[in-house]
């Protein structure tokens, strides 16, 4: 007998399905505070590029490092808890609001023991800056960034565990709100600590560490308070008396979780080892990818917000009993995606100039960030497709094929290919340097791309067949 908060609806007689316009309606709905939310979280990644930026090259290139070790590893741990939307989204179709509160409980549980085995984690990233032969003179600028960084990141999981409880029960403008005042009071703090105003130390790049921690818990406190006042949470039972670990339904969790967390941790991963190796190019290349990486990743908030709201739509529909209604969200969500791409693409070949020299003012990193844009803007729009695929196969539950999937195409095919074309190991061509890297994972995200499109199409397909 299946736990009573893990939900299993069974179908019912589809009804008339709405106009594809009317889903691309609610996804909007649905989007556009999700968009915020991550351009609002990206935006304090932008924040730490720019502010440090101004400081010096070696003050940039630190907070790369350490940003290319705190955020995978943070994703890895959002992922897990990420389990919570899906299963939350169908408790509410199901009309069961009552078992969903006791569900949040165990992952405000998951949330306190995540939220120690990262500080673990990150203590290790020195030894990895040494492994991979990062630039010794920029290793000091990201062990200072990383020593204050990481002491928020516990707090930032009791935010998310907030926040995947409002998505999941369709209210998705609480995270925005928060998100948004986190957005300011960072990039106040960057000032405050980077540049040593109102009487704080000038800490550089170390400044955005701190900056973030305190931001983090402020992201925590903010949540839990507009917890108790939100309408999509009453009855709920949140507010009950929790109860301790149930190690059953903990354990669920993380096995629909774990795979979310580690598709999201292979494909960052993937990207931020690929800075680790161009690190050894020296402190220009490594904040010219910075750059390019930060651009990609405000565009890619488009496409995950779409894929927010897949996931939300599908879980309800499903819940509901309704698999057609959750193909039409899916297929809805797609061709959206794929038309953000599109319009992304067109911008950055057209402006990616001026974009780079607004996140700084040295030309030769701003020549070769601008150069690299020309490939974000090449694959954007795959990148789009398996972005919102992704999210829609966790509204699906179907969390382990997407994991292997990106696991192959991007640890299987595009780091061995990008490194090797990268460091000249391909006979008959020479270094390509940091372009050859950029060449594997263009082609690995496409690789991807097609199998999560694939298995969508056919994961989407079996659940309108008769029992």
């Amino acid at each position: 007998m299946a736990h009573p908060s893990m939900p299993s609806a069974a179908p019912r007689p589809e009804e008339s399905l709405p106009p594809r316009s009317a889903e691309l309606g609610a996804l909007v709905r649905l989007a556009l505070p999700a968009v915020a939310t991550q351009l609002a979280q990206m935006g304090m990644g932008v924040l730490d590029t720019v502010m440090a930026g101004r400081v010096s090259a070696e003050d940039l290139a630190g907070v790369a490092l350490g940003g290319n070790v705190i955020w995978p590893t943070m994703l890895l741990l959002m992922g897990v808890l990420m389990a919570l939307t899906p299963n939350i989204a169908q408790l509410r179709g199901e009309g069961r609001r009552d078992a969903v509160g006791p569900l949040v409980h165990q992952g405000f549980w998951m949330a306190l023991l995540l939220g120690g085995l990262i500080l673990l984690l990150i203590d290790q990233a020195p030894k990895l800056y040494h492994l991979l032969g990062a630039d010794p003179k920029v290793i000091p600028y990201a062990e200072r960034y990383l020593d204050a960084a990481r002491w928020g990141l516990p707090g930032i999981m009791f935010y998310f565990v907030g926040r995947y409880l409002c998505d999941g029960m369709g209210d998705t403008r609480p995270a925005m709100y928060v998100a948004v005042f986190a957005l300011g009071l960072k990039g106040l703090l960057n000032w405050v600590f980077i540049f040593g105003h109102w009487g704080a130390p000038a800490l550089g790049g170390a400044g955005c560490g701190v900056a973030m921690a305190i931001t983090m818990w402020f992201e925590a406190a903010a949540m839990l308070w507009l917890l108790g006042r939100l309408p999509a949470v009453q009855g709920t039972n949140l507010f009950t008396r929790p109860r301790g670990p149930a190690w059953g339904t903990l354990s669920q969790l993380l096995r629909l979780g774990m795979p979310i967390g580690l598709a999201s941790f292979f494909e960052m991963a993937a990207f931020s080892l690929v800075t680790l190796l161009v690190a050894r190019f020296g402190a220009t290349a490594v904040a010219a990818q910075q750059i390019a990486f930060s651009v990609n990743g405000i565009i890619f908030m488009l496409p995950m917000g779409l894929g927010i709201a897949a996931t939300i739509r599908i879980g309800h529909a499903l819940g509901e009993g309704r698999p057609e209604a959750a193909r039409r969200a899916a297929e809805v969500a797609i061709a959206a995606a794929v038309g953000v791409g599109i319009a992304a693409a067109l911008i950055l070949l057209g402006a990616r100039e001026g974009i780079a020299r607004l996140y700084t003012r040295e030309g030769d990193v701003a020549l070769l960030s601008a150069t690299l844009l020309l490939f974000v803007a090449v694959y954007i729009i795959v990148d789009s497709a398996q972005a919102t695929a992704m999210g829609a196969l966790r509204g699906y539950k179907d969390t382990r094929g997407p994991m292997l999937i990106a696991f192959g195409g991007y640890w299987l095919f595009a780091l061995p290919l990008g490194t090797a074309l990268g460091l000249g190991w391909v006979p008959g061509v020479g270094a390509l340097g940091v372009y050859g890297f950029w060449i594997g994972l263009s082609l690995g995200l496409a690789l991807v791309a097609g199998g999560l499109l694939w298995r969508l199409l056919r994961r989407s397909h079996r659940a309108t067949l008769p029992a």
